[in-house]
């Protein structure tokens, strides 16, 4: 007789206790997390989509440039064209939103792990299980704590865009020249002055590959997210698949690859532009 070790025999008994107990939380969440998407994805698609491109690309050419809203116009008017605007609005709400939350968990961990060695080395084995495990997994607590839909969805999303997003905030804060700091603090400036001014600005480099990557990630999840009835361009790839449409599948996988180029540009052109970055 063998001996079996399955980790979900004892994973299964702890979630199930946390739907049975914590049900009325996860509810209030979840009905939280899609009053945020829906009320995100309304503003999207009751303008017209026109309207809507053009809003974007006044914006992006203010924010950044000519030719990013130049790209940032033939990303959304292609994702029009193959007609495809409502998925790729829903996909745009999910992907912001989980990038947002992703960064705002991720970045101030990154900071603290920076000063904090034994915080560090405590993260990075839970970081390095969190990159290995495969991303659908992911999906298999957040649909039986949540249900079918976009909220496990999100989760699942922030989950996988939150370690390379950390690894390089920590990497970020953590090359910062010493002579920097050391120079804010002979002027007498506070540490709140000293991370805005002297260390963020040194550290923006890098932390835009982690953003980069963070999106791309979140991306990543998108048409795995079809498959728990998320819908946006996921489904319509997971729909291509399943009938074996080549067509269908062909146009969501160009459109995700025109929002992902939208995300990347735009995101990396507005954050080097305060310091002094290419508009290009």
């Amino acid at each position: 007789m063998t001996f079996q070790f399955s980790i979900g025999t004892w994973l299964a008994p702890f979630v199930d206790w946390l739907n049975a107990n914590l049900h009325g939380l996860f509810y209030v969440i979840g009905r939280v997390v899609e009053a945020v998407l829906g009320a995100f994805q309304s503003l999207l698609l009751y303008p017209p989509a026109i309207v809507v491109i053009l809003l974007v690309t006044i914006t992006v050419a203010l924010l950044t440039g000519l030719r990013v809203a130049l790209l940032a116009f033939l990303c959304l008017g292609f994702c029009w064209l193959m007609n495809l605007w409502p998925q790729s609005m829903q996909t745009i709400a999910l992907v912001f939103t989980a990038v947002v939350a992703a960064v705002a968990i991720a970045v101030p961990l990154g900071i603290m792990a920076s000063r904090r060695p034994r915080l560090e080395a405590a993260l990075r084995p839970i970081l390095d299980i969190m990159q290995t495990v495969p991303p659908w997994v992911y999906l298999i607590p957040a649909v039986i704590l949540f249900s079918l839909g976009q909220v496990p969805a999100l989760l699942a999303t922030v989950v996988y865009g939150v370690p390379p997003m950390l690894r390089l905030t920590t990497l970020a804060f953590r090359q910062v020249p010493k002579d920097l700091l050391e120079l804010g603090q002979a002027i007498g400036a506070p540490p709140r002055i000293i991370l805005t001014r002297i260390e963020f600005p040194a550290a923006l480099p890098t932390l835009v590959v982690g953003l980069n990557q963070c999106i791309l990630l979140s991306l990543a999840m998108v048409v795995l997210a079809g498959l728990v009835g998320a819908g946006g361009l996921g489904a319509e790839v997971t729909r291509g698949l399943t009938r074996m449409e080549m067509g269908l599948g062909l146009r969501a996988g160009l459109a995700i690859v025109a929002i992902a180029l939208l995300f990347d540009r735009v995101s990396r052109s507005a954050l080097q532009r305060p310091a002094g970055g290419s508009r290009i």
